[in-house]
């Protein structure tokens, strides 16, 4: 199992960090030890003093494939969760400026809390579904996969020129503007629609 990332999916969250919007997908790696699950707590890591807070839809990869086409991605999923993608933004930021590889802020362990998975036929439309994100009971970011740059199947298809999707790989796809710091005593609450999925604190 590995978890595909994609970068500056959401053109207001690109702009509020001062990010180029691509032509293309971006897209990066997190380990599987990045997951964080069953609303387990997160324990802010020593190695950094600004841990940001992404919230993203993440779709579950149900079959194999590889050069998969946009036209038949649709069959390659049919779970969807919401997650957090957590980012040491001040190591992310000491990475960019030296033009290293940013891995060191985005995949540490437990920087991928997942939500339980629902059934995407419970939903309309994969590029129509709100989600949210409340910390400490106020709402933070809200997006809906309608804005999202490049939509899921053309991720999916984009991804899978370089590398091959095996059952249970995750995707996420993107954070829409409103990211900001955790700290510890917060508690965050994500949720697909009205319906709460994902809830836990940062210690």
């Amino acid at each position: 199992m590995k978890i595909i990332a994609i970068g500056r999916n959401y053109v207001d969250h690109a702009k509020e960090l001062n990010n180029a919007v691509p032509q293309k997908p971006v897209f990066f790696m997190k380990p599987e030890t990045a997951l964080l699950q069953k609303n387990r707590p997160f324990y802010y890591p020593e190695f950094s003093k600004e841990i940001h807070y992404e919230a993203e839809i993440v779709i579950k990869i149900n079959k194999i494939g590889k050069y998969i086409e946009e036209q038949f991605a649709n069959r390659y999923y049919d779970e969807i969760g919401i997650g957090i993608d957590f980012t040491a933004r001040d190591l992310q930021q000491e990475q960019k400026e030296k033009g290293l590889p940013w891995e060191i802020a985005k995949a540490f362990d437990n920087s991928a809390p997942i939500s339980p998975f629902v059934k995407l036929s419970n939903y309309k439309d994969i590029q129509d579904i709100n989600f949210n994100l409340d910390i400490n009971k106020q709402r933070v970011q809200t997006g809906n996969t309608k804005n999202m740059l490049f939509s899921v199947d053309k991720i999916i298809a984009y991804v899978s020129q370089f590398i091959s999707l095996k059952i249970g790989d995750l995707i996420f796809t993107g954070t829409p503007a409103g990211v900001g710091k955790i700290k510890i005593g917060d508690k965050l609450e994500a949720a697909i629609e009205d319906q709460k999925l994902l809830s836990f604190e940062i210690k």
